[in-house]
């Protein structure tokens, strides 16, 4: 019996991607495991596609605080547990999306010497992927010139979900109630949602809505009473993200990997509005890469305000043909199959 582990998780962004594979490697295994917190979103999107396991999760912070000196205690218990998992499974590899959730798995594995293989979506590594990349048969990327920086690394592409480019432009539109007439901004966040977006964006609403149509994804418990007659759909989350690229001209966003490759594989211009707080600064990297290419458009937090937003706005409607010619000659590789392909090799 061949089995495989999935892991990763503390955002949609490290869940998510396995999504994507899924239906490329479902042949090749007899049993496909997910391992991730007992409450998260791994669970909410990965448990009614895989056999779900749960482990006791520790987030390293970077600022100076009294939770960091429990990290070792919680790690080792984590490990512990993520031993236990695997031993019963007996995976013939794991594969690993990064994020704090991954680290305890791939830590078990390697002790178990267990082959791991891990893929990293930023332009540059997060700190489980730099800790996990140095015990990994192969670390995979979505970028080819993260990939030129690593031993053991692999160019693929980025996983995109292959559902996401078969919606129906005209029934998305009635599924959000919009008449066609206007043209259709989407405007998010992420998993969570961005509170300086949906400020800046209920700030200019009206003033929006007399020109487009607004399709708003606010993230979980974001969401306001807003009354009025114009085209205006508001949700925490949606589902059926297909239908929001489908029925959308031009997103404004995070600057999260996922959300990116997602826009410019779909050939969305798009506003990029990267997390600026990121300890890391990946999303602004991430945004700064595309933008050199001409394939979005960026503002950074610290520069907006209402005026300046709808400006930004405005300028992107303006440009979104140049933009959709930019990622149409700047193609990215969607790196489902490839990535699917290494994995299998260790089915066999």
């Amino acid at each position: 019996m061949s089995s495989i582990v999935l892991t990763g998780g503390g955002t949609a962004g490290h869940a998510i991607p396995n999504l994507a594979i899924l239906p490329y490697i479902h042949d090749s295994f007899d049993n496909i495991c997910y391992i991730g917190r007992e409450i998260g979103i791994e669970r909410n999107l990965l448990e009614k596609y895989t056999d779900y396991f749960s482990i006791p999760t520790v987030k390293f912070k970077r600022e100076i605080c009294a939770d960091n000196l429990l990290i070792p205690f919680k790690l080792f218990e984590a490990v512990k547990k993520s031993k236990e998992i695997l031993k019963k499974i007996k995976p013939k590899v794991v594969f690993s999306k990064g994020g704090y959730v991954s680290l305890p798995v791939c830590i078990a594995a390697k002790q178990l010497k267990i082959p791991i293989i891990c893929h990293e979506s930023d332009l540059t590594l997060g700190l489980a992927n730099k800790i996990t990349a140095k015990f990994s048969d192969k670390v995979l990327t979505s970028y080819f010139e993260t990939a030129q920086n690593l031993k053991n690394a692999i160019y693929t592409g980025a996983p995109i979900r292959e559902g996401l480019f078969y919606a129906d432009k005209n029934l998305a539109l009635r599924k959000f109630g919009f008449s066609g007439q206007k043209k259709v901004i989407l405007i998010f966040g992420g998993s969570s949602g961005s509170k300086s977006i949906n400020n800046l964006t209920r700030q200019v609403l009206d003033k929006l809505l007399e020109k487009y149509a607004i399709l708003h994804i606010c993230g979980n418990d974001n969401k306001l009473t807003y009354s009025t007659e114009n085209e205006y759909f508001q949700a925490e989350f949606v589902d059926d993200m297909a239908s929001c690229y489908k029925a959308c001209d031009v997103a404004v966003s995070r600057g999260g990997a996922n959300a990116l490759f997602e826009l410019i594989a779909l050939k969305i211009p798009s506003l990029i509005i990267p997390l600026s707080k990121s300890s890391r600064n990946d999303q602004v990297e991430n945004a700064e890469y595309f933008k050199k290419r001409g394939m979005c458009n960026v503002a950074l937090e610290k520069n907006l305000n209402a005026n300046f937003y709808i400006q930004e706005i405005e300028k992107l409607i303006k440009n979104q043909e140049k933009i959709k010619n930019h990622i149409i000659n700047n193609r990215i590789a969607i790196g489902n199959e490839k990535i699917a392909e290494i994995l299998r090799s260790y089915a066999k």
